[in-house]
Parts: structure tokens; C-alpha cells; sequence
């Protein structure tokens, strides 16, 4: 059973960072591309970093320079550094297993407010 466990996420202000973790288990972690998608209220879901099986990364122009996505295969987690964070970065942001069926985790939420 896949399973994908977010953590991480909390109250910043404008300008902080912050780290999001996903714990993935039930798979072989280190054959997926695995990717953090974000949805804000009354928004659709978007894709906010990608990384496929051998670490190459792909980020959509509205974060890229600031979030970096990395991978630890031997501790099958998957990471999110945020850095100058702002107030549209607020949404929940949920981990997922990419592929022909794609798994979310519950998501985590990011608050970004003074």
C-alpha cells in the first residue's frame, strides 16, 4: 500500500523558508518520479517541483529560484526547501508518487502572513 507522509508545513512570515518532508513507503521509492503540488483555496492544483528517478529537477517559472526539490533514496523521503516565501505561496502543498496513477499524500498546509 503506498503511503505518503508530509511534514513540515506551518505559519511563516513574508520572506522566511521553510522545509517540507515526505516519508513514501509501500514502493521501490527510488524507481519514481516523485513531485509537490500546492492547491490554494478556490484554486486549481499545480505541480510546484518535480524530480525524476535520477535527481534531474523541474520547476514552474512562478518558484523557480526559490524552492529546490531534492531526494534521499536511501531514507525514501523527498524534500522541499522554500525560500522567500510570500503570501501566494499560501496553499496546501501535497507530495505525490508521479506516474500512470498518481498517489497523493494528505497534504501539509503553508501559512505565509506577518
Amino acid at each position: 500500500q503506498v503511503q505518503l507522509v508530509e511534514s513540515g508545513g506551518g505559519l511563516v512570515q513574508p520572506g522566511g523558508s521553510l522545509r517540507l518532508s515526505c516519508a513514501a513507503s509501500g514502493f521501490v521509492f527510488s524507481i519514481y518520479d516523485m513531485g509537490w503540488y500546492r492547491q490554494a483555496p478556490g484554486k486549481q492544483r499545480e505541480l510546484v517541483a518535480h524530480i525524476n528517478r535520477y535527481g534531474t529537477t523541474n520547476y514552474p517559472d512562478s518558484v523557480r529560484g526559490r524552492f529546490q526539490i531534492s531526494r534521499d533514496n536511501a531514507k525514501n523521503t523527498v524534500y522541499l526547501q522554500m525560500n522567500s516565501l510570500n503570501s501566494e505561496d499560501t496553499a496546501v502543498y501535497y507530495c505525490a508518487r508521479v506516474g500512470s496513477l498518481t498517489s497523493w499524500g494528505q497534504g501539509t498546509q503553508v501559512t505565509v502572513s506577518s
